[in-house]
């Protein structure tokens, strides 16, 4: 439930801008800022929603993140002016931020046999294709039939119902160890992330070398340097610095950020095709990109077992080849492009989607202490939310350096620069995963679990760790992804 408000919140609310920005008399920037805001505030704070969900227990912080989301939610729906739209989002990006990573920590604690936690991560994550692919259509439904603001009311009841649930079913856990608090790790995470974000967003407008974007950057790069040299200081630091020792840890966080990249510069280039080139409705464009939230749907649980039983490297040269398909498919597409072709791109693309996440989250948490759940994944949902932010600001900026005359006009000839950027994180995504799932990869994460300590069990996954039988902590899995002693 929380993956699927959170999946869908960001597709209703693209759908909903015009008639937002309608009511308001808003500027361009004021409704990309509506759906920026989100993003800068949600990257921001999933660090610490991890470590906090870790120290004081993850269902309390899952069941807070969902009633400061549902609240946000309701803020919205009656928010009195564009700025305090913005603010409200806001507040639900902060509600956000402590849902999927703690709901993923949860999984991780719940299911501990390897296959077992690679199935139900399939099955979670194939709840963000039904979010996407039933986002664009709901919110195209309800703005024509009802009014934007109804957009916001579909998130209450999904919560109150995931509130009741979460206290009925889902067992309370935290970290053996408590941790202490980290206000500079933290706010060293919060500058780093935000103006980085901020600065990417910004860019196309203020200029890649304007003094805004260089002094963002300059900010962040300080932030960096901060958390390189404070955290390996602190007892509890706010994030493990030890996990960027294995290199399919490494490589997950690359892949989600060129995959996620990948995805929202083709959400964001096909949204204005099929509107301002096709001329569509929203409903009509929410129906066309149906298909592919389907597809993430569909593939999503396959390749949650194909992880478990044979690893991550099938599903992640999948995913590059299907990614990249799709973005050369594209290329050939114009205004009089027969719509079976492009369903079938969107069919393509929504493969790739679907059969990258399972291996991203296995792989964050394979390998890691038990104890260390909520930061792991912390770690992989950023790095999702990071790439989803480059890839609406480089592609918008490729766009905009492209077009020439009115976007409906110049949309076509514009938009493929942006998809043979897509098309090569595409091969990105399939090289790195090549790479990161080797036998020197896979004993780079063994080296990582001895770093921990012989005191704390290890997140092992068999997919992910293959037929090396490498010992992690005190586990070892064999060639069938069976543990034993």
């Amino acid at each position: 439930m929380s993956l699927f408000i959170v999946s869908m919140d960001t597709t209703v609310v693209n759908v909903a801008l015009p008639s937002i920005g309608q009511a308001f008399g808003a500027p361009i920037s004021a409704l990309q800022w509506t759906i920026d805001a989100y993003i800068v505030v949600l990257a921001s704070f999933l660090l610490l929603s991890g470590s906090t969900a870790d120290r004081i227990g993850r269902r309390r912080t899952f069941q807070t993140g969902l009633v400061l989301f549902g609240c946000g939610s309701l803020l919205c729906s009656v928010a009195p002016s564009v700025g305090w739209l913005i603010a409200f989002r806001m507040i639900q990006a902060f509600g956000g931020s402590m849902l999927n990573p703690v709901a993923m920590s949860i999984i991780t604690n719940v299911f501990t046999e390897p296959r077992d936690r690679a199935r139900a991560i399939g099955v979670w994550g194939g709840v963000s294709g039904l979010g996407i692919g039933l986002g664009p259509l709901v919110g195209g439904v309800l703005v024509e039939l009802v009014g934007w603001r109804s957009i916001f009311w579909v998130n209450v009841p999904i919560v109150i119902v995931a509130v009741v649930a979460a206290g009925a079913f889902v067992p309370e856990s935290r970290s053996p160890r408590p941790r202490r608090i980290d206000p500079v790790g933290q706010l060293a995470m919060v500058a780093l992330l935000a103006s980085c974000v901020y600065a990417v967003i910004e860019a196309p407008h203020a200029g890649w070398l304007s003094a805004q974007t260089l002094s963002l950057f300059a900010l962040a790069a300080a932030a960096l340097a901060v958390l390189l040299i404070y955290e390996p200081r602190r007892t509890d630091p706010l994030i493990e610095l030890r996990f960027f020792c294995s290199v399919p840890f490494c490589g997950a966080v690359l892949i989600a950020i060129c995959s996620f990249a990948s995805f929202a510069g083709f959400l964001f280039l096909n949204t204005l095709y099929l509107q301002m080139v096709r001329g569509l409705s929203p409903m009509a464009a929410g129906l066309c990109t149906l298909p592919l939230g389907l597809m993430v749907l569909l593939w999503s649980p396959i390749s949650g077992r194909v992880v478990g039983t044979r690893g991550p490297r099938p599903s992640l040269l999948l995913a590059g080849a299907m990614i990249c398909l799709a973005a050369l498919m594209a290329v050939r597409i114009d205004a009089g492009t027969a719509l079976v072709y492009v369903l079938v791109c969107y069919i393509a693309f929504g493969i790739g989607q679907g059969v990258v996440n399972a291996p991203i989250t296995n792989t964050t948490v394979s390998g890691m202490p038990r104890s260390h759940a909520g930061v792991a994944a912390a770690v992989a949902t950023a790095s999702r939310q990071i790439g989803t932010s480059l890839g609406v600001a480089i592609v918008g900026s490729i766009l905009n350096s492209h077009i020439s005359g009115s976007l409906a006009d110049g949309f076509v000839l514009a938009s493929r620069p942006a998809l043979f950027l897509i098309a090569g994180l595409g091969l990105a995504v399939a090289g790195v995963g090549a790479v990161t799932t080797t036998g020197w990869a896979r004993r780079s994460t063994a080296r990582v679990a001895h770093l921990f300590g012989e005191d704390e069990s290890a997140t092992t996954l068999g997919g992910d760790l293959g037929d090396t039988g490498v010992r992690t902590g005190r586990i070892e899995v064999d060639t069938a992804g069976h543990n034993r002693r």
